[in-house]
């Protein structure tokens, strides 16, 4: 098994960006807060983005809240070598950003008020893992920290933020609702003289189902953003040109369990079908043994007689806890080894589970040791 050594990766200068993904649960946002404060302490300019609205990493790092801009990490005891900036992803903000960079300032207010691109800017499907490699090509671009780590979104599918930038442009620059705006883009000529009362039909049919508001709606929507899709499809693949860069590294998450396991495989498998570059896996929240030579088996019959006895029932019930303890020890132990026999060009850290959830700064500087193998 390849040892992943953090401590490398992160002090390389070349490292860029860190993108740490996974299942939901897994320990994505602690891992990705963890490597950030690390990677701060031992010198370089780090931001991390965080997708997970729970607001647990601002408490972590001391702060009240974090919004869609960088905000530096400033805590009493705090003193990094470096300098740490932390920020949360408002998708609907990001959404909204975007819109006023890159369409004049009457065509921008146009779409910002329209009813449809509300909707899509805050609940469409694939929306906000678009909108986290926007952002994330956004920090890039303004080139003010030497490395950005960014927590992906929690998607039932493993890598949805690889595919969201091509569905969500293929979604708004499709065939139904680029029709939407057909007859204002006709001015009553061309094609609607084509389609005729067909295309009045196919109005018709689809106001019925959809409501009439809501088709003129999207009909205005895309009229004006029409002059954006260009430039979305651009930075779509601008972003996803970035993240086969060198200068970018995949850390999958999981726990080792069964089902976390299979979709870490299916993460290793996509990343190397897209030749993303992939660091490697962290098994999060594992339970090693400490060194004993006392197997399981030998720890359950000791308990068993000294029950029988009735002499030391705290002795009986320690070693019933330490058989239970190395039952699953050895569970994970299979469990990994055969994740290893199916990529075994992959580097693996495990991290050992903490006592108590991580609340604070030394929670996360913990968490940055057990990364580092310390």
């Amino acid at each position: 098994m390849n040892k992943l050594d953090f401590d490398t990766l992160l002090d390389n200068l070349e490292t860029r960006v860190l993108v740490c993904c996974g299942s939901g649960g897994v320990g994505k946002t602690t891992t990705a807060a963890a490597l950030a404060l690390r990677a701060a302490e031992r010198g370089r300019r780090v931001v991390v983005l965080t997708i997970d609205p729970a607001r647990r990493l601002a408490q972590s790092l001391g702060l009240r809240e974090l919004d869609n801009h960088p905000r530096e990490v400033v805590v009493d005891g705090f003193e990094p070598k470096g300098e740490l900036f932390a920020m949360m992803l408002d998708m609907r903000r990001t959404f909204d950003d975007m819109v006023l960079t890159h369409a004049g300032r009457d065509r921008a207010d146009q779409i910002l008020s329209n009813p449809f691109y509300q909707t899509i800017s805050s609940s469409f499907s694939g929306t906000q893992e678009y909108m986290a490699m926007e952002k994330l090509g956004q920090l890039v671009a303004q080139d003010e920290w030497d490395l950005i780590i960014v927590d992906t979104p929690p998607s039932r599918s493993a890598l949805d933020f690889l595919d969201a930038p091509q569905r969500l442009s293929t979604v708004l620059d499709g065939r139904f609702i680029r029709m939407l705006s057909a007859p204002a883009r006709a001015s009553g000529r061309g094609l609607l003289k084509i389609v005729g009362t067909g295309f009045s039909l196919f109005t018709r049919a689809v106001s019925t189902i959809v409501g009439g508001q809501l088709l003129q709606d999207a009909s205005t929507f895309v009229q004006a953003f029409d002059s954006m899709f260009g430039g979305f499809r651009e930075r779509a693949q601008r972003t996803y040109e970035l993240l086969r860069s060198p200068g970018t590294g995949f850390v999958v998450v999981a726990a080792a369990e069964p089902d976390a396991l299979r979709e870490a495989s299916y993460f290793v498998e996509r990343l190397g079908a897209e030749n993303m570059p992939l660091c490697g896996l962290v098994a999060n929240r594992t339970h090693p043994v400490l060194a004993t030579d006392l197997p399981a088996a030998k720890a359950v019959a000791a308990a068993d007689e000294l029950d029988r006895s009735g002499d030391a029932p705290l002795a009986a019930a320690v070693l019933r806890l330490h058989a239970d303890r190395v039952a699953v020890a050895d569970r994970e132990k299979r469990l990994l080894a055969r994740f290893t026999r199916a990529h075994p060009g992959v580097s693996l850290v495990g991290v050992p589970a903490l006592p108590a959830d991580v609340h604070d700064l030394d929670g996360l500087r913990e968490i940055g040791r057990r990364l580092a193998g310390e």
